[in-house]
């Protein structure tokens, strides 16, 4: 299958259907089942204590699964997450940017399955892993 949305249009697409965080996010690269999002992290993404909050670290998982999903089937704005597992492993650089890698384990007609390791800009190790089922809306 091959990729149906540039990172330019997924980023119209984002801005378009979600203006209220848009601006949150950076596609950096897309490829088959598979992309990679920035979290621009700014103040409103910051938890005490100077690091990235948990809920801001699940939306960049749940943005890169969308984007991804979108990237190969086009621009269907009502996919919707089913399931969500995560697993916060590190605490992140203090106030760095984030860095999801997601790839695309399966997608069906129905459903699709990502997995997403999430980064801080500087550090090599993953600061938390992500797995999330979407349901695709029919046709």
């Amino acid at each position: 299958m091959d990729v149906t949305m540039t990172a330019q249009e997924l980023t119209v697409f984002l801005g378009r259907e979600f203006p209220q965080v848009a601006a949150d996010f950076a596609i950096e690269e897309v490829g088959e089942r598979r992309i990679r999002v920035r979290l621009c992290v700014g103040e409103r993404h910051l938890r005490p204590g100077g690091t990235v909050s948990g809920p801001s670290i699940f939306a960049l998982a749940d943005v890169a699964v969308y984007l991804a999903l979108l990237a190969m089937i086009g621009p269907e704005a009502l996919s919707v997450t089913t399931n969500c597992s995560i697993d916060f492993m590190r605490k992140p650089a203090a106030g760095a940017d984030l860095i999801a890698e997601c790839r695309l384990l399966k997608l069906g007609r129905v459903l699709a399955v990502g997995d997403v390791l999430i980064f801080s800009e500087g550090m090599a190790e993953p600061v938390a892993r992500a797995s999330l089922t979407y349901s695709i809306p029919p046709k």
